[in-house]
């Protein structure tokens, strides 16, 4: 099936590329291209070429359906179809509209002329991805918009509006009206005044002190980007085409991409590029499957989880009810949401007539019975069961027939909560990380009974409120706290065995991870833990007790919300040595009878990130995330798991399971620590013998 359309406007051949939702130059699309213009050379009534996408994108760069298979790079690839517009002899007017990313934009630059519609987003964000623009694009937007501008482009992999553009020959005329026809009439103007094939390869480029400007830009990108490798070779790349011949720089552009794509750090960010689009698909629930309307948002619990949720859906347009059992809270968490705003008016990311309009949905109260015609209600009140029973009791005898009744519960039995109610097909996990207004990740928590239609509505939901989902079974945890539970538990055992918590958390950031295991429990509050931990050891008589956490807790050091917990803090968020905690950690080694020894920092890492990878896999085999790549995503959207590694499964893969499994085994003889957990889950064991991956 043909992509593309071919044609003729009075002495114009339009070819019109149709390959939804972006354009993404596909193999089909190439083909199509290259055909139109073919055609359009032997017409000798053709004087010039109209190369056009739809109104929402002209296109958004590679067909990321294509990625990994022949037809990728199959002929013609981008490289050979620029190479035809840059040897026509007839001119190629691009006409752009909506989005023009990637390799859109480079198919672009290689056309003659190109007209705009006000507006419309331009990119090169193949650095997010760990690369650089492959087919002329470091070459072509220097040469166009000016060499600082285009690093700055090129290295960020930013987003600017084509109106930024005006006075360069980036874009020669801007078209208010309807696309097409400006662009005819601009092609026929070309041909009434015989203008010549432009070519952007034979534009000057040049920097009046490119010595200097360069040597500054890489000191600048390098030290912004010490773990990431792309940025820098985009900067040799761009002084590439300041200072050598088109062709000359084509192949320091080619080098680069062929080093990228091999690193580690490209890998990984373009597995976490693929993941992101693989987690809202949802094996079993249709893409078609029909959604519940969401116009109203009912949230109850105004403290600091509560108001984060509002807030997301106050972003949206969506209007919230937020509801507080006592006015006295419900003011607190009213001024704490009206503060967020102001704030974000002070920096200037928000205007002020914006800010009021998003506080003007905002409804507060303190009864029920305004929670009657929500479309969907989150729950965000205390982590404790008996507190959930009451709210779903109440909701499911207050709220209409066909809401969505969710619950922010981060470990609790989700099929519980849905049974304090009779409709358990209705009730759905919600588990927001904090702060919700800011933290990406929205663990969707399938129970039981949930319908596949309340599925399909909140990962739709998630996308409007900007949250990346991912869909998960019901355990204890889910995937994300199941997990870091096991991760923090050996962080701990460390910390009997000899480590400071300075070193653990030392070790844990250099690997990459925003915040080391005991600065996390101290931000997130140790009493949180505790609870979890004093419900568990009921649930487990035989668990193995954390004597130093539990001591800080009963001592009631919290962490930051205290000023004092595995660090002091005076009244700040500064973590500090605090020499009671030395004492009180050999105290407790001295009652377990431990005699503490020497820890590495390669210890330290391994046993912390894979204890994520051993429970990650038995999540994964139990059913309870569907796909390895699911799991990296919780971890990197909600854990701070460094981005250039990919995750704690793809990192797996990175290291080879072979040898992970054989490192657990080691662990499993340490006698301080679970050595039940240690032994390799069913699922590693066997991908490791067969010499397989996880993703």
């Amino acid at each position: 099936m043909s992509s593309t359309s071919y044609d003729i406007n009075g002495r114009v051949a339009v070819i019109s590329m149709d390959n939804p939702p972006v354009n993404g130059l596909g193999y089909e699309l190439r083909r199509g291209i290259l055909d139109g213009i073919r055609k359009a050379e032997a017409d000798d009534n053709v004087k010039a070429v109209v190369i056009i996408g739809s109104e929402k994108a002209f296109s958004g760069g590679a067909d990321i359906s294509e990625f990994g298979t022949p037809k990728a790079m199959a002929e013609p690839n981008l490289n050979t179809v620029l190479h035809f517009l840059d040897t026509t002899d007839k001119p190629v007017i691009a006409a752009i509209g909506g989005i023009v990313m990637g390799g859109g934009l480079e198919l672009a630059m290689a056309c003659h002329y190109r007209v705009v519609k006000p507006g419309t987003q331009v990119a090169l964000p193949e650095v997010k991805l760990g690369i650089l623009p492959g087919a002329g694009g470091t070459q072509r937007l220097p040469r166009l918009i000016g060499v600082e501008q285009a690093l700055n482009m090129i290295v960020s992999g930013a987003t600017v509006p084509s109106d930024q553009f005006k006075g360069s020959p980036l874009f020669d005329e801007y078209v208010d009206g309807d696309l097409l026809e400006g662009a005819l009439a601009y092609a026929e103007k070309a041909v009434d005044e015989n203008k010549p094939v432009r070519r952007v390869r034979d534009m000057p480029c040049g920097h009046p002190r490119a010595e200097a400007f360069f040597l500054y830009a890489r000191n600048a990108v390098g030290s912004m980007s010490k773990n990431y490798p792309a940025p820098m070779k985009c900067v040799e790349a761009v002084e590439a085409a300041a200072t050598k011949k088109f062709d000359e720089g084509l192949k320091v552009e080619r080098d680069a991409i062929t080093y990228l794509l091999n690193t580690d750090e490209s890998v990984a960010l373009r597995h976490a590029f693929f993941a992101e689009r693989a987690a809202s698909k949802i094996a079993d629930v249709p893409k078609d499957t029909p959604t519940r309307e969401i116009n109203k948002v009912g949230v109850i619990g105004a403290g600091t989880m509560g108001t984060g949720i509002t807030i997301n859906f106050l972003n949206a347009g969506i209007p919230v009810t937020i509801l507080e059992m006592q006015q006295e809270n419900l003011d607190r968490g009213v001024e704490n949401i009206r503060k967020t705003f102001e704030r974000q008016v002070a920096k200037g990311r928000m205007s002020e007539d914006k800010a009021k309009q998003r506080m003007e949905l905002l409804n507060p109260t303190l009864s029920y019975d305004d929670l009657a015609d929500m479309d969907l209600v989150i729950e965000a009140v205390f982590e404790e069961m008996g507190v959930k029973q009451k709210v779903f009791e109440t909701l499911d005898s207050t709220v209409k027939q066909g809401a969505i009744l969710a619950s922010n519960t981060s470990t609790l039995d989700l099929n519980k909560i849905a049974s304090f109610t009779k409709r358990p097909g209705d009730v759905v996990g919600m588990h927001f990380f904090s702060p919700a207004n800011i933290m990406k990740l929205l663990e969707v928590v399938r129970g039981d009974e949930t319908a596949k239609d309340v599925l399909a509505t909140v990962m739709q939901i998630a996308k409007k409120i900007k949250k990346t989902a991912v869909v998960s079974g019901v355990c204890d945890g889910f995937i994300g706290n199941r997990m870091i539970n096991k991760y923090q538990f050996e962080a701990l055992i460390m910390l009997e065995e000899g480590a400071s918590p300075q070193q653990i958390d030392k070790a844990i950031e250099k690997f990459g991870f925003a915040m080391g295991p005991l600065r996390m429990a101290d931000l997130a509050g140790g009493d949180i833990g505790w609870a979890i931990r004093k419900r568990l050891y009921e649930e487990h008589p035989d668990m193995k007790r954390l004597v130093i956490a539990d001591r800080l807790c009963e001592l009631g050091r919290y962490g930051q919300k205290t000023g004092a917990g595995f660090y002091k803090y005076d009244g700040g968020r500064e973590p500090k040595h605090d020499p009671e905690v030395d004492k009180i950690i050999d105290d407790c080694r001295k009652e377990m009878g431990i005699t503490p020894r020497k820890i590495s920092s390669e210890e330290i890492v391994k046993r912390c990130v894979y204890a994520l990878i051993n429970e990650g896999a038995r999540i994964l085999e139990e059913g309870i995330a569907q796909r390895a790549s699911d799991i990296d995503m919780v971890y990197l959207t909600g854990y701070g798991f460094p981005i250039y590694r990919g995750g704690p499964m793809l990192y797996a893969d990175s290291m080879g399971l072979l040898n992970v499994a054989r490192d657990m085994r080691v662990f499993a003889e340490n006698p301080h620590t679970d050595s039940e957990f240690w032994q390799p889950a069913p699922l590693l064991a066997k991908l490791a013998d067969e010499g397989k991956t996880f993703n």
